[in-house]
């Protein structure tokens, strides 16, 4: 549930502080190597909108705020070496929580949620951390047998490094160990795109790492 004592302006703050180091999850290891590539899937965002910032709840203009359970993400970009990189672009989408995404090709007869961004670009600060504040996206069905597991796309760049396009799962969801999008990866590989929380409410963290051009 939204809690109205965390303002928009005041994540925005906060987010690069908390990025410190407060959460554990997928937490990037320089051992493991680059962030395991995901596909993008048909929907990223093809009409253009002017609010793609850090506050994925609320929609500028509007004063209703996108329903479902609030949630942080934040993280780290690094290069392989372990070395934080700053401006790197950040571009993130998802579905919203009833699990439809605001893409004219989503067969998803799911409500649309006008107060819900759904699409953000944003960037690291000098010590590489990045942080937004969303709703958690709702699973929803690909195939009879088969329904995606609630997660957010991520694609990242900078300069000097390949671009990588992933995922990222939310942990303890069932459909996570049916999801074939998912199972792809190696038990390691997995490791690094299932974000974790230390508790209750607290931000969900997600490093991401690049490898050098």
């Amino acid at each position: 549930m939204e809690d109205s004592r965390v303002s928009r302006r005041g994540f925005l703050v906060s987010g690069t502080v908390l990025g410190a180091g407060s959460v554990v999850g997928a937490c990037a290891s320089a051992d493991a190597g680059p962030t395991p590539e995901q596909t993008e899937g048909p929907f990223y965002p093809i009409a253009e909108q002017a609010d793609k910032d850090a506050d994925l709840t609320l929609v500028n203009g509007r004063t209703d705020r996108a329903t479902g359970v609030t949630v942080f993400v934040e993280g780290r970009v690094l290069d392989t070496d372990g070395n934080p990189i700053a401006d790197a672009v950040v571009d993130v989408w998802q579905a919203n929580a009833a699990g439809r995404y605001a893409h004219e090709r989503d067969p998803n007869p799911a409500p649309l949620d006008p107060n819900f961004q759904g699409w953000a670009i944003i960037s690291t600060d000098s010590e590489g951390r990045y942080g937004f504040k969303t709703v958690k996206p709702g699973a929803y069905p690909v195939e009879d047998d088969w329904s995606r597991p609630p997660h957010i796309h991520f694609k990242v760049s900078r300069r000097g490094y390949r671009e990588v396009t992933t995922q990222m799962y939310f942990d303890g969801e069932a459909l996570n160990d049916v999801d074939r999008i998912l199972n792809a990866l190696t038990q390691e590989q997995r490791t690094m795109v299932v974000a974790r929380q230390v508790s209750e409410g607290a931000p969900f963290n997600f490093d991401v790492i690049l490898e050098k051009a």
